[in-house]
C-alpha cells in the first residue's frame, strides 16, 4: 500500500527521479546492501534505481515527499510513478519488477499491511544484530554507477 505523504513547499524544486523505480535503502546496513546486490542481480532490465537514505540525495527525496528524514533509518524506501511504498509494502512493489518467480511474492499482499509491516519491523530492529554493520556507504563498482543515484 503507498504511502500518501503531505507536500509542504519547500524552497527548491523537487529532486527529479528517474524512469522506473527508486529504491532508498540503509547504506550502513549489511543487509540491506546484500539486498541491493541481490536485486541488482535479478533485475535484468536495469528498472531499479538505488539511493542511500543517508545520502544528501536521499534525504532530499524523503523532504520532498513529506517523509521524516531521521539519522537512524528504520525502512526502505520505494518510489516509483509519483507513488511512495514504505516498509512491506516497498518490498512487495520491489519484488514485482524482478526477473524470475519473485513477482509471485506479490500475492502476500494479501496478508493485512499491519502483520506484515510488524515482521518488518521486527527484521529491521534486529538487522545490526544479525548482520553486519557497514562502516560507510559502498560505493558501487564501474558497472553499477549508473544506477545509483546522488
Amino acid at each position: 500500500m503507498p504511502v500518501t505523504a503531505p507536500h509542504s513547499p519547500v524552497a527548491s524544486p523537487p529532486v527529479p527521479i528517474a524512469d522506473g523505480g527508486v529504491l532508498l535503502f540503509d547504506g550502513t546496513c549489511g543487509l540491506c546492501d546484500g539486498t541491493v546486490q541481490f536485486l541488482i542481480a535479478h533485475d535484468s532490465r536495469r528498472f531499479l534505481r538505488f539511493a542511500p537514505l543517508q545520502s544528501a540525495f536521499g534525504q532530499r527525496v524523503l523532504a520532498d515527499h513529506g517523509l521524516p528524514i531521521t539519522d537512524d533509518p528504520d525502512s526502505m524506501v520505494y518510489i516509483e510513478s509519483g507513488r511512495v511504498f514504505t516498509r512491506s509494502a516497498a518490498a512487495l512493489a520491489v519484488a514485482r519488477r524482478l526477473d524470475g518467480a519473485w513477482p509471485l511474492l506479490t500475492v502476500f499482499r494479501v496478508v493485512p499491511a499491519f502483520f506484515r509491516d510488524a515482521v518488518y519491523r521486527l527484521i529491521a530492529r534486529n538487522r545490526y544484530r544479525w548482520f553486519p554493520r557497514l562502516e560507510a556507504c559502498r560505493i558501487p563498482d564501474a558497472s553499477q554507477r549508473e544506477r545509483f543515484l546522488g
